[in-house]
């Protein structure tokens, strides 16, 4: 038996927390990650994107800014409809009516960042992603980005003084530029045992496979 086959797979997650079809992703590779007990442990890694960084820190008002943005308000509600009924499916409950604010997200990727080194990044991504779909809450506020820092175990002191002193700004915004430079223009985007990617919210069948091929791949062995 060669060391890889006891050797935890790596899933790199591009995203951005206001994107819904990341929000659906996540759920879906929970799924697909459940699925595959048994095997090496799965270690998910999220990495930031901006659909939009030119919003300014304080946000805009989220209506006026998706009407300009889709300019076809038959559209938009097709695609909430659409979103909605899929997140059912995975025990999302959209709340697109709820959302005010349309925030800028660099301090929200900055707080998953930090997480990172605590092992709770996973749930601040959870956390932020509800908070924002289904409680319409602001996760631009910093205030409401503490919050989440506490509710899932942070430390809530160094969160706020790295927060109010710009730690990490520059770094997250270096992932962004590594994102777009390896060929990601849209969210989310998987990337498996740094080996292949897979862009979009696909179902948790095509997750579980490209799990398996991940595998396959650090044990030297092809895949079809």
């Amino acid at each position: 038996m060669t060391n890889s086959a006891a050797e935890s797979l790596t899933i790199d997650v591009v995203s951005d927390v206001v994107c819904p079809w990341c929000f659906l992703g996540k759920r879906r590779l929970d799924s697909a990650i459940r699925a595959s007990v048994g095997h090496a442990p799965i270690a998910v890694r999220w990495r930031p994107f901006q659909l939009d960084p030119s919003i300014p820190a304080e946000g805009l008002d989220r209506r006026a800014y998706m009407k300009t943005k889709f300019n076809d308000d038959a559209r938009l509600a097709a695609v909430h409809d659409r979103l909605t009924d899929m997140g059912k499916d995975v025990g999302i409950a959209y709340a697109f009516d709820r959302i005010e604010r349309a925030p800028n997200t660099l301090d929200a990727h900055r707080l998953i960042r930090w997480a990172g080194a605590s092992d709770h990044q996973d749930a601040v991504v959870d956390q932020l992603f509800r908070h924002y779909f289904e409680e319409g809450r602001d996760i631009g506020d910093r205030n409401l980005l503490i919050e989440v820092a506490r509710e899932v175990g942070m430390d809530v002191e160094i969160v706020g003084k790295l927060m109010a002193e710009g730690d990490d700004v520059d770094s997250v915004q270096s992932e962004i530029a590594q994102a777009q430079a390896i060929g990601v223009t849209g969210v989310p985007f998987f990337i498996f045992a740094s080996r292949f990617g897979v862009p979009g919210a696909q179902d948790t069948d095509v997750l579980a496979q490209a799990i398996v091929r991940a595998r396959a791949a650090q044990d030297g062995v092809e895949v079809a």
